[in-house]
């Protein structure tokens, strides 16, 4: 037990000397004289030095204390259910990724037969005017040499 003095007391508690002795003099602290000196015990009384409006507010401290972890666990409680909403909707985002990717390969493999057959198409195509072509061509010369042999004739 470690026992203080007047000046040392009134420094911890921040009361002057006047309202210490009236404590002393009501019986709330423990006190003792040693040399001529008042010697206060300052883990006895202490109850009687906090003020009661101290005390109300050290109440209200414990009752929210009380409540404080409801809250806590309220919140720890939301905090895992958006997580898991969280969770939740990225698995929804993964798989729509992937039938989306799903969709354009398939897609994409049609585009690719697509553009073969175009290919293809085209190639047939592209033949047909050299042939078709070649054919004006074989005309043309054909009708020449009958008009020639038509005006050779005629002229004669």
């Amino acid at each position: 037990m470690q026992w203080m003095s007047d000046e040392e007391y009134s420094e911890l508690t921040g009361l002057d000397i006047s309202a210490i002795d009236d404590l002393c003099e009501r019986g709330k602290l423990s006190v003792k004289v040693e040399d001529g000196v008042r010697m206060i015990d300052p883990s006895k009384g202490a109850g009687e030095v906090v003020p009661a409006q101290l005390k109300e507010l050290s109440a209200k401290n414990t009752h929210e204390m009380i409540v404080q972890p409801e809250f806590v666990e309220k919140t720890i409680g939301t905090i895992i259910n958006l997580h898991e909403k969280v969770l939740d909707a990225k698995d929804e985002t993964i798989e729509a990724v992937k039938v989306e990717n799903e969709f354009l390969r398939e897609a994409l493999g049609s585009l690719q037969e697509l553009y073969d057959e175009d290919r293809k198409t085209i190639a047939t195509l592209t033949e047909q005017l050299k042939l078709s072509q070649q054919e004006v061509e074989f005309m043309r010369r054909k009708y020449k040499l009958m008009w020639n042999k038509a005006i050779d004739e005629h002229t004669t």
